[in-house]
């Protein structure tokens, strides 16, 4: 299976509406995989109104959704699934609130232990990164894309690269074995706009 979009919201949303506006343009430009709702220092009240207006902008064109952070909160929206940080919920204590159904996500960082760990708990991918050099989020831990090749290897849990991924480097990540590779500000602050960006990465990513 050819690797797929994993896109991401930013950290924060200033205009609702023109975002919804412009993921809807992005989903309708490529088929995205999943969607990520990360909204980072903001109140609840404030993710549940991005979560009304996008989640089924996303679902509309077939996307799984993914809420950063919050079990809880994910299985109060109905969101498909959680997105789990080293310092979030463990991934066992997750799926126990969550059940077997809904998608549950963890950044293993650059760790092939915390990446085996999240498996055997009951994750249903495994997220490494940062590959590249990004502004998202500080980057801690940089990942080489051998880990890619080794993880796909020797595991069916699919793998997520992210951090830093743009049109020019993602087609490296696709061929070293990564079954997502997960998109924000490639996206969001393509030099031509959204939907060029995400056209060239969907062409990047065909190309292996």
């Amino acid at each position: 299976m050819s690797t797929q979009l994993y896109l991401l919201t930013p950290s924060a949303i200033s205009d609702l509406e023109d975002f919804a506006g412009k993921l809807r343009s992005v989903c309708s430009a490529v088929e995205i995989a999943s969607l990520q709702i990360r909204l980072k220092n903001t109140q609840n009240d404030e993710v549940r109104r991005a979560f009304d207006t996008l989640a089924p902008i996303a679902r509309e064109h077939g996307a799984v959704v993914i809420l950063n952070d919050d079990p809880h909160l994910a299985q109060e929206l109905g969101a498909d699934g959680v997105h789990l940080g080293q310092s979030d919920m463990p991934v066992k204590a997750a799926r126990k609130l969550l059940g077997p159904d809904m998608v549950i996500g963890a950044s293993a960082h650059n760790s092939r232990h915390l990446a085996m760990c999240a498996a055997e708990d009951g994750a249903d991918y495994v997220a490494f990164g940062a590959f590249f050099p990004t502004a998202t989020k500080k980057t801690e831990y940089v990942a080489n894309v051998d880990l890619l090749g080794w993880w796909t290897d020797l595991f069916e849990v699919p793998c997520v690269a992210i951090g830093g991924i743009k049109p020019e480097n993602a087609a490296l990540l696709a061929q070293a074995g990564a079954d997502f590779v997960a998109v924000c500000s490639g996206v969001w602050d393509g030099p031509h706009g959204p939907v060029s960006a995400v056209q060239k990465l969907e062409a990047a990513l065909k190309v292996t």
